[in-house]
């Protein structure tokens, strides 16, 4: 299957996925939770019981007087406050088209780095926004949260956290040597992740997030509303 053929077949993928939604207008809003909170509720119900503290008024969240930590994240108040934490990525405007974009950028590159890189930067990014080379990586652990859910892109358990944390300390040395095979077969004048740097920055944001919530023992969620 050629690059471009995949890129459509991830398109139709990510439809499917969040119902009628066209993907340039998909969102994500990306929070880490508290595994032993979640696990009070059966599997099914974990994902919507985050979306309704996500969504209670009490959080703060929604006028703009949530706890603030460090750059990008905002702890929410409220009776669920101390069990669930969003992240706010940084140059994306909540939008998960730059999600998106990174995943067909390391399409194009992928091929030109060193075997190793490749291997652990494969799978960092198909265990969050990447559908794999052959557009099929699933993104939810259903072992702890149950089948997908409406809008639900991505859902990781402490344990894939953990996983998805090692390849990226383990990555993080040598991504110098992914800037040239970008420059040269990825790169674009404009737009989402056009560039290294960008590609870096998302990487980096990332990164942040799988950190805190291994040093938490907590779990990794990306819903689209």
């Amino acid at each position: 299957m050629t690059v471009e053929a995949r890129q459509q077949s991830t398109e139709h993928l990510l439809l499917r996925t969040v119902g009628t939604l066209p993907v340039m207008g998909l969102d994500i809003t990306v929070m880490i939770a508290d595994r032993s909170w979640l696990a009070q509720v059966p599997p099914c119900e974990r994902l919507p019981r985050l979306r309704d503290a996500w969504y209670a008024d009490e959080t703060g969240l929604w006028d703009h007087e949530a706890v603030t930590g460090e750059e990008g994240w905002a702890w929410p108040l409220g009776p669920n406050g101390s069990f669930f934490a969003v992240y706010d990525f940084l140059r994306t405007c909540g939008s998960f088209k730059a999600h998106f974009r990174a995943g067909q950028r390391w399409e194009r590159v992928r091929g030109h780095v060193d075997p190793l890189l490749r291997a652990e930067l494969d799978a960092l990014l198909r265990g969050l926004i990447w559908d794999g080379p052959d557009g099929e990586a699933p993104h939810t652990d259903t072992a702890f949260f149950g089948e997908d859910g409406y809008g639900v892109l991505l859902a990781r358990s402490p344990e894939r956290v953990r996983e998805l944390a090692a390849a990226w300390d383990r990555a993080l040395p040598h991504l110098g040597g992914v800037r040239g095979p970008f420059a040269e077969h990825a790169a674009v004048p404009d737009g989402w992740v056009h560039d290294f740097d960008a590609f870096l920055d998302l990487l980096t944001q990332w990164g942040q997030v799988l950190t805190e919530a291994v040093q938490r023992g907590w779990c990794v969620v990306g819903l689209s509303e």
